[in-house]
């Protein structure tokens, strides 16, 4: 493959309309004249995809290649439905021949990044993503079997046992947590499956072995694509066609063959025992033409010279007329609408939930950050409140003293709570990915995720919460213990339920501490203990802040657990004893109605956030789709002059209108004076 090919255009046209993958089954993809622009908050667009066109087909594997910043993981995002809201995108980009979005099931994503499960062995990762996405009709066994193949496939049999590991613990290296992201995504054969830069962190060996695996599943009649940065000799030979780019424009697209011909013909011929995949990106490569500059004063001409030469040289080609003889017989090519049960089986809801469950208690159990750190924590601290509150009996004095230890070891027990939230975000990032490529449904995310962290919650509410409540001799009684540490919980589940909420809106784990902190500190004011229910501002802080806010709830709990039944010293020498109701009603005004509908509000507003996170995922499921389709329809009705339009000509107009305002306003102030 070193020679340069010697292809006609002829037989290659030949070749193309007599692919012998017409005759399988699977899912073709075309693109005519696709355009990704990003606006500026100014409303300036800028294209970074311009008028590319092309198409894959069961059977073929499609290599994206190009420098850094021309596009790969663009193209392929677009391909694959995954752009961003800030993006638009205009052009036709059919599936099977029509217009219509892959269902889940049927196609897969491997990101560029890593995104696992940390405390997880390679075996776990795989065997669970087999559980997870291999129909219910397979067996355990079957299921097994053909995780132990992939493991196998990807050369992972030294290191089945090894954790992933991540960013606070040393685990794989990066080639092979890149093959296990691999192996998770191609264990139920996907019918496309879409892989951004498969071979990097990877040896030349692995890369091959990686590439080679996925060139036989494209042979069983699966559509391959995968954006490559630069790929060894035999690699390159894997591939069958070829999308080269070079700042979001088409330098080629066609049979791997016929690029060596494509550069020869126009100038570019690939010298003698040299990879022509470094030689194609060394011609279309700008980034370094500063440097070039500097040794060869024609340097910087010569690159943006061959990139265009060779992108107006590709349009009136050959090559080109054959692409879109291919993309018009594919896209009138009317096939099956996509649906994730013609192609595979799914796995049932109670399937999903066992074994997501499982999943989540492990990663719960071996990650110290997520719950073990806390536990420690919340003894020591309530050692530190027992003591400090030792045996705070029931004078005058003491009602000041229990209410004040129940709102701190509460609002303190609760705030900690935030301090699972990183490892929460690495969880979500890992249900993001899992649920962009329909492994399973976000309702069995919810409940597998509620189940397994109960027993770590009832353990960190319960044990600190006996110590400090036996040491401080708050209201004997096992009910009222029971209940003490209930409400606890309930407290501990509710602001998981809210960070869970927080997550889905700022994923990042240093903003959702600082805004999850900001709300609790909110609700802990208007809890009704730094300032009594009455005396807050109505308009806001009464009506309807402390309403929504749980810590009012719970005050108002713990208090009526805790005063209910006792008796306590006066202030004034010789009068009568003080009544817990008359304490509830008189110095805290806390309401008459049962404690337990305050726990009941409580488990209520837990339930309310996670149905919280369950809308929001849902919505950027079901309306984020509309809004970029609606985007596109917009951007297509815009010419293409436009579309290509420079920013600076844009920011001229703009100038240029302002001045006009300007000197009208002026000339009006004239005219009244």
């Amino acid at each position: 493959w070193y020679t340069t090919a010697k292809t006609s255009s002829s037989a290659m046209e030949a070749a193309k309309l007599t692919n012998p993958s017409d005759k399988l089954c699977g899912i073709s993809i075309t693109w005519m004249d696709l355009w990704v622009t990003v606006s500026n908050r100014w409303g300036d667009s800028r294209p970074l995809l311009q008028g590319l066109s092309g198409y894959a087909e069961p059977g073929s594997v499609m290599a994206i290649l190009g420098p850094s910043g021309s596009g790969k993981t663009l193209l392929l995002d677009a391909l694959a439905r995954r752009l961003g809201s800030n993006l638009k995108q205009s052009g036709k980009i059919l599936v099977n021949g029509r217009r219509q979005s892959f269902s889940y099931c049927t196609s897969a994503y491997v990101t560029q990044d890593d995104i696992l499960m940390a405390t997880l062995t390679v075996r776990e990762a795989i065997l669970y993503a087999a559980q997870l996405q291999l129909p219910d009709t397979m067996s355990i066994h079957e299921k097994t079997e053909r995780a132990e193949a992939t493991i196998k496939e990807m050369g992972l049999q030294n290191s089945v046992n090894t954790r992933i590991g991540g960013w606070r613990a040393r685990g794989l290296s990066g080639g092979e947590a890149r093959r296990v992201s691999i192996a998770i995504e191609i264990i139920r054969h996907p019918q496309v499956l879409f892989l951004d830069e498969p071979t990097s962190n990877l040896d030349s060996a692995a890369a091959y072995h990686v590439m080679n695996r996925l060139h036989h599943l494209a042979r069983d009649g699966r559509t391959v694509i995968a954006s490559i940065h630069q790929p060894s000799g035999d690699v390159f030979e894997l591939f069958t066609h070829l999308c080269i780019l070079s700042r979001g424009q088409e330098v080629y697209f066609g049979p791997t063959s016929g690029a060596a011909q494509f550069f020869a013909l126009n100038g570019f011929p690939c010298p003698t025992m040299r990879n022509p995949c470094e030689h194609y990106l060394t011609t279309i490569n700008s980034d370094f033409e500063r440097d070039i500059e500097e040794g060869d004063p024609k340097g910087r001409t010569q690159a943006e010279h061959a990139i265009k030469s060779l992108v107006n040289a590709y349009k009136s080609s050959e090559e080109a007329r054959i692409v879109a003889t291919r993309i018009n017989q594919l896209a009138n090519r009317k096939c099956q609408l996509l649906d994730s049960s013609y192609f595979s089986g799914t796995t049932s809801f109670s399937t999903q939930v066992h074994f997501l469950t499982r999943r989540s208690f492990k990663n719960m159990y071996r990650d110290l950050g997520y719950y073990w750190l806390r536990f420690g924590i919340n003894v020591t601290l309530c050692l530190c409140v027992g003591t400090i509150f030792y045996k705070v009996g029931t004078s005058f004095n003491s009602i000041q003293a229990r209410a004040a230890m129940l709102f701190f070891l509460f609002g303190f027990l609760t705030f900690m709570s935030i301090g699972g939230f990183p490892a929460f975000v690495e969880e979500f990032r890992v249900f993001e990915r899992e649920r962009l490529n329909g492994h399973y449904e976000v309702y069995s995310f919810i409940i597998a995720n509620t189940l397994s962290s109960i027993p770590f919650l009832i353990l960190i509410s319960a044990f600190p919460g006996a110590i400090a409540y036996f040491l401080t001799d708050l209201h004997r009684g096992i009910g009222h213990f029971v209940y003490f540490t209930l409400a606890l919980f309930a407290c501990m589940l509710l602001v998981e339920s809210l960070m869970m909420a927080v997550a889905c809106v700022v994923p990042d784990f240093l903003l959702g501490i600082i805004v999850g902190a900001g709300i609790q500190g909110i609700f802990l004011l208007t809890g009704g203990f730094v300032r009594l229910p009455n005396d807050l501002p109505k308009p806001l802080w009464r009506y309807p802040v402390s309403f929504i806010s749980f810590s009012y709830y719970a005050n108002q709990a713990f208090y009526k657990n805790e005063f209910r039944g006792l008796i306590f010293d006066n202030s004034v020498t010789g009068a009568p004893p003080l009544s817990g109701d008359y304490i509830l009603q008189n110095n805290f005004q806390v309401t008459s109605y049962s404690k337990w509908l305050d726990l009941a509000v409580l488990l209520t507003l837990a339930l309310l956030y996670r149905l919280f996170f369950f809308a929001i995922i849902t919505t950027k499921e079901k309306v984020g789709p509309v809004i970029r389709h609606f985007l596109s329809r917009h951007h297509n009705s815009e010419p293409s002059e436009k579309r290509s339009g420079s920013t600076s000509d844009s920011v001229a107009a703009q100038l240029k209108q302002l001045l006009v305002k300007v000197k009208t306003v002026i000339a009006h102030a004239k005219a009244e004076s």
